[in-house]
């Protein structure tokens, strides 16, 4: 049985400054493709005070895992994230794949990181 499913949704994106420090601000989607089909994602952004941008591709290979930084834009399909604005994503692909989010936030004197599994 294959895991994961087509659609998913990460309300909560916000990319941070670099910051200081060894480790640099990021945030990151890491989608695992658990088919024995290539699957091809799209996503779609959306924010608070504009219309959405829909020209963003992603293909992750049959059975392997794959990281996205929102901070690359060879990533983004050449989209530049910018930085410090809440938005949010949708993932839309054409096989189930599982996804996870995860933000590295370095602002501040205590190291801020998390993850979690969209929705």
């Amino acid at each position: 049985m294959v895991c994961g499913k087509k659609n998913w949704i990460i309300p909560d994106c916000e990319l941070p400054p670099e910051g200081e420090g060894i480790m640099k601000g990021h945030e990151s989607v890491i989608i695992v493709n658990d088919s024995k089909e290539k699957a091809t994602v799209k996503v779609k952004l959306f924010f608070v005070d504009r219309e959405p941008y829909e020209g963003i591709t992603w293909t992750v290979e049959p059975n392997r895992v794959k990281c996205f930084r929102m901070n690359n834009p060879d990533d983004m399909s050449g989209y530049v994230v910018e930085k410090e604005i809440q938005y949010a994503m949708k993932l839309e692909s054409d096989t189930r794949i599982v996804v996870q989010y995860g933000r590295l936030d370095n602002r501040q004197t205590n190291l801020a990181y998390y993850t979690t599994l969209g929705y």
